[in-house]
């Protein structure tokens, strides 16, 4: 009896072994995702409602410029719910980056947004100053101390606290882009290109108060900060050169 006792023993905790070896699975069978590691470039996309060319290529840490070419899309970057973007590369056809018309549609399908000004403006690929023109000045965005610093693929940005409501300013002069809460993460969103190199994001806000294709100046308020898409108020602030994030107090004036 005590051998048959021992026997079944072993047999248990040999299956508990096994059991703590086994692969963690989401409720679906797939392979649990690590979302701490950055995640493949997927080969292509498809645009949604709400969608820009700036905030995909923000999204994927492309240079906009590299996207609008490699699907043939021409300033002003318009683009149409359903379309496919190739993000590794050109284009197989024009049919990958152009919807297609049928009988039943005759009309292309709204643009996603305009990001035609109004006739008094320019458009937001001729934004002054010139394309490689150095940005006049850079400004903090905010109050605040910094909380999170910058830490390329990791955290690329710096986050700063403070209140909920306190004034959120423009960097340096430029064009909204981007205005929304599409991009997962980033809660509501405001993303400012200032020349053909240089954008900056501000992220977390309680209220936007610049929209998509309005001009703004250096140290024009354009939104306030709070806590949307994360668990206290506060501003992650990012610039990108080029589509790639770089340390923004690189270029901000010392405290």
């Amino acid at each position: 009896m005590r051998s048959l006792c021992l026997l079944c023993l072993g047999m248990v905790l040999l299956g508990c072994a096994a059991e703590q070896r086994a692969p963690i699975e989401d409720r679906a069978g797939r392979p649990a995702v690590d979302t701490g590691r950055p995640q493949p470039l997927p080969n292509d996309y498809t645009v949604s409602g709400g969608d820009t060319l700036f905030a995909i290529a923000w999204r994927y840490g492309l240079d906009y410029r590299s996207l609008a070419s490699a699907n043939n899309i021409k300033s002003p970057y318009t683009i149409y719910p359903g379309q496919k973007l190739s993000l590794k590369g050109p284009a197989p056809s024009a049919a990958r980056s152009k919807p297609r018309k049928t009988a039943s549609a005759p009309v292309p399908p709204a643009p996603v947004t305009k990001t035609s000004p109004a006739p008094a403006k320019t458009s937001s690929a001729d934004y002054k100053p010139a394309p490689n023109a150095k940005v006049g000045a850079w400004r903090w965005p905010t109050t605040g101390k910094v909380v999170r610093g910058f830490s390329g693929t990791v955290h690329k940005g710096i986050d700063i606290d403070g209140k909920a409501g306190d004034k959120v300013r423009a960097t340096a002069a430029g064009r909204v882009v981007y205005a929304g809460s599409g991009i997962v993460g980033y809660g509501k969103l405001l993303i400012i290109k200032h020349n053909d190199v240089y954008l900056s994001a501000y992220g977390h806000n309680r209220k936007l108060l610049a929209g998509e294709g309005e001009d703004v100046s250096t140290g024009q308020v354009i939104a306030e900060k709070g806590s949307s898409a994360t668990n206290s108020v506060k501003l992650h602030f990012e610039i990108r050169r080029e589509g790639k994030p770089i340390d923004p107090k690189k270029l901000l004036p010392a405290r």
